[in-house]
């Protein structure tokens, strides 16, 4: 994908993603899911944020039920219909509290759930159409999660990107309002960024 722009990169990724099968995305997010389940980072987390995957997304579906059962405070993002760009998070404590929302995906009801001005999470799982090497991502291309990226986190947060092994590239071009991740976890491996 070397000489493409991001907008290219973004097409064909999304592409071979919509190509994966339902059992090659249940093997590969299940691998995901394991990596992530074993880091000391995830296990010792009191507070999370997690997304509800769509189209062919890593599913982190058995992650959110693990930090349900395991006690940690689950935070999910809900798309603010009237501010484009704009994330608010909810506390989520059960998949009852998540209504069909924004992009068809699934967020935390505004009339169920707590939604803190402020978050600042031990663990956040961010998805993403494609990571480069250095912890940069090319979303949608909507902004929400460089938005949140920017916001300061507080010492020891961990920001971990979730994909495939095929949507890694060595190097995006980042613009300078991108926000990176410090680790990115494939179905292959964890990559740490320097």
């Amino acid at each position: 994908m070397i000489g493409l722009n991001k907008n290219e990169i973004r097409s064909n990724l999304l592409a071979r993603r919509g190509q994966l099968s339902k059992a090659e995305v249940e093997s590969m997010s299940c691998a995901v899911v394991s990596s992530v389940k074993s880091l000391a980072e995830w296990k010792k987390a009191e507070e999370v944020l997690l997304y509800w995957p769509i189209k062919n997304e890593v599913d982190v579906t058995p992650l959110f039920r693990d930090a349900l059962e395991s006690g940690k405070k689950v935070f999910m993002p809900c798309c603010r219909r009237d501010d484009p760009g704009i994330m608010d998070f909810g506390v989520v404590r059960a998949e009852g509290d998540l209504l069909q929302g924004s992009f068809g995906i699934k967020e935390p009801c505004r009339d169920k759930c707590e939604f803190p001005d402020v978050i600042s999470p031990d663990v956040m799982i961010i998805p993403g159409v494609g990571f480069d090497r250095k912890g940069y991502r090319i979303g949608f291309g909507g902004g929400y999660y460089d938005r949140f990226l920017a916001h300061p986190q507080k010492v020891g947060s961990l920001a971990m990107g979730v994909c495939y092994a095929f949507q890694v590239m060595d190097e995006i071009a980042a613009e300078e309002w991108d926000k990176p991740v410090q680790s990115i976890c494939t179905d292959k491996d964890v990559i740490w960024v320097k």
